[in-house]
């Protein structure tokens, strides 16, 4: 799972196996350590209308509404975001990149864009 931040814009990218995760236990979380302080960062399933995001405790938890998990996890559906509020927020599948990169991609979903 990964995260941008960027002015007033927060996104999460997921794997494959991130969604499984995701999917099956309603949570997923990465931690960042600099130095001796941290940052985690979760998904979290819950029961509502739209994605809400939280920060407390050196924690940001992107709340995600069980229709869209479902709707995510059993569908071809890219993503969901919410720019209703202060933040604009987006969670969304994590393709393979077109360019040539060195880190692991065989997790990532097939872009869309690429020629086979």
């Amino acid at each position: 799972m990964k995260i941008r931040i960027k002015g007033n814009s927060l996104r999460y990218r997921l794997t494959k196996s991130d969604i499984d995760c995701f999917s099956g236990d309603g949570y997923i979380e990465e931690t960042i350590y600099f130095g001796s302080q941290k940052l985690i960062y979760a998904l979290q399933r819950y029961h509502a209308d739209e994605l809400t995001v939280d920060f407390s405790d050196q924690k940001i938890a992107l709340y995600v509404p069980d229709y869209m998990a479902k709707e995510w996890a059993t569908t071809d559906r890219v993503g969901f975001e919410n720019n209703n509020g202060p933040l604009y927020l987006l969670i969304e599948k994590d393709f393979k990149c077109l360019d040539n990169v060195a880190e692991d991609q065989s997790d990532n979903y097939p872009n869309p864009l690429s020629q086979f």
